[in-house]
């Protein structure tokens, strides 16, 4: 007798996501965070990832969490309009955006590397944060008021080249202990909840 869950017959099969960007680093983060959701929703077991490169409104730097989250979400609505164009669907559309936020604490700035994750399902739509990591003041200066892009500066303070399609960041941040993908997958977890936890949310 097999101990895989069934699938809840009011949840139907989560077949296909889809992810707005072509980066190995997020679809990694999609498939990841599916495989964790299929361990407790078995409606998730066999879903597939499709994902298309896309263009938004957002900055090239985002560094605010409303630039973040504005990004995330205009690259899930970005990925939709691409597969009905294409005649396709999806079950569900993935918009992820990393980038700076900065914060006043008793005077003193943080400045943080964060993401953000929407996900829809082109009715409702649901966001997740993933963690944050203090970013040293040299990388912020260089980015912030040099109008770099903190991938080319990683690459740079790396001595790699497209470190942002690898382990990000993230990785030479924390001394790979988190990846750009994991930290996404974080993200991605928390704004999948109202879809694998529907009858909490609904």
């Amino acid at each position: 007798m097999s101990n895989r869950p069934a699938i809840s017959k009011r949840i139907p099969a989560i077949e296909t996501i889809a992810v707005g960007s072509d980066r190995a680093a997020k679809i990694m983060a999609v498939r990841a965070s599916i495989a964790r959701i299929a361990k407790i929703d078995a409606a998730w077991r066999d879903a597939s990832v499709v994902a298309r490169s896309v263009k938004t409104n957002a900055p090239a730097m985002p560094l605010t969490d409303w630039e973040l989250m504005q990004g995330a979400r205009e690259r899930a609505f970005a990925v939709r309009e691409i597969l009905v164009e294409q005649k396709l669907d999806a079950d569900l559309y993935v918009g992820l955006e990393g980038g700076f936020h900065s914060i006043s604490v008793e005077g003193e700035w943080h400045t943080f590397l964060r993401g953000w994750a929407f996900v829809t399902d082109g009715a409702r739509g649901s966001f997740g944060m993933s963690p944050s990591i203090t970013v040293p003041p040299s990388i912020v200066k260089n980015v912030i008021e040099g109008k770099r892009e903190l991938g080319i500066v990683i690459d740079e303070v790396a001595g790699m080249r497209d470190v942002r399609s690898k382990q990000g960041a993230w990785g030479i941040l924390s001394r790979d202990l988190l990846t750009r993908a994991m930290s996404f997958e974080a993200a991605l977890i928390a704004a999948f909840a109202p879809f694998y936890n529907a009858p909490l949310y609904d």
